[in-house]
């Protein structure tokens, strides 16, 4: 067990101050598409937009009362990660500096800035971003703050309290892997109200890492992760997310761009909710499975809904998945 309920209900009076409760609905056209129960949680509905705040709502707690002396934190991110900590820094009085890639979302790097963020565009990728924000760390004494760590984990959990407990007869939750809070904190609210649901991570075709690493007992990386689903575009996965994904998910199932497009499409027909790539791949991976999954009652998380206008209209434009 990662957290005791105790541990994740203190979480949510830390993250509640900040948001409200984040809905989880069954759309009644979206339990046609698929052919069984469909709840959606919308993680699309929180202040930045995404999941992410939650832990790093928890996460900055945690470094007051760990590190009352630090003046401010580094990171790397393709977005989501960054808004969150950056908006918790500020809101704690502390400096936050953020890199990103190269070629990054221009809407995600301004919501960055928006919310305080010290914006740095380096690397090709988010790996090779988060190398130069380790290394900035250490230049100028600022906190390291990982995309993966216990107390981001702590806080994520809170959506899936609040789904559990709205929908304790789930048999399967579907969840997007990047570096693997989620998924993490989907395991960790499950094993804490004793429930037997299924977890099933979801992972981009063009960066499987975290499938080939749960498949092979081990960290296998992969050599590029070009996917247009951000969230998921990870090329080293992270050994601590292994270690408890690795036990607690039922599989890990890949998706390709076009997959997660068409559930995209889905969401925005059936629900009227805007989904980003990572957003979508829960949907896009349940929409494969489908047939299996016929008669259960079954969760998606909508991770967040950030994504450029220029490319959610590309996407919007592509040809449908049948």
């Amino acid at each position: 067990m990662l957290f005791e309920r105790g541990q994740l209900e203190a979480a949510a009076e830390l993250v509640y101050p900040h948001m409200q409760a984040t809905p989880q609905y069954v759309w009644p056209l979206l339990c046609e598409r698929v052919g069984t129960t469909v709840w959606v949680k919308h993680e699309n509905h929180t202040p930045t937009g995404a999941f992410k705040i939650r832990g790093g709502i928890t996460f900055m707690h945690w470094l007051r009362r760990a590190h009352p002396d630090v003046s401010g934190i580094v990171t790397a991110t393709r977005g989501n990660h960054g808004q969150s900590q950056a908006r918790a820094a500020k809101a704690l009085g502390l400096r936050a500096k953020i890199f990103v890639p190269q070629g990054n979302s221009r809407e995600k790097n301004a919501a960055m800035r928006a919310f305080g963020a010290e914006l740095v565009e380096v690397g090709q990728d988010f790996d090779e971003a988060r190398i130069a924000a380790a290394q900035a760390a250490e230049e100028e004494n600022l906190y390291f703050a990982p995309s993966f760590h216990p107390e981001l984990v702590r806080g994520v959990a809170t959506y899936a309290l609040e789904l559990f407990c709205a929908a304790p007869d789930l048999d399967t939750v579907y969840v997007p892997i990047g570096l693997g809070s989620g998924i993490c904190g989907v395991i960790a609210a499950r094993d804490a109200l004793a429930l037997r649901t299924k977890v099933v991570g979801v992972v981009s075709d063009k960066a499987d890492g975290a499938k080939l690493s749960f498949e092979a007992g081990r960290i296998v990386e992969t050599a590029t992760a070009d996917t247009f689903a951000d969230g998921m575009a990870v090329r080293i996965p992270s050994p601590e997310a292994l270690a408890i994904y690795g036990r607690g998910a039922e599989r890990v199932v890949t998706v390709s761009d076009d997959d997660i497009a068409s559930a995209m499409q889905a969401y925005f027909e059936d629900t009227h909710n805007l989904a980003e790539g990572a957003g979508a791949a829960a949907l896009a991976a349940l929409l494969k499975e489908r047939r299996i999954m016929r008669g259960k009652e079954v969760a998606v998380i909508l991770s967040g809904g950030n994504i450029d206008r220029d490319l959610y209209l590309e996407m919007m434009a592509r040809q449908p998945v049948r």
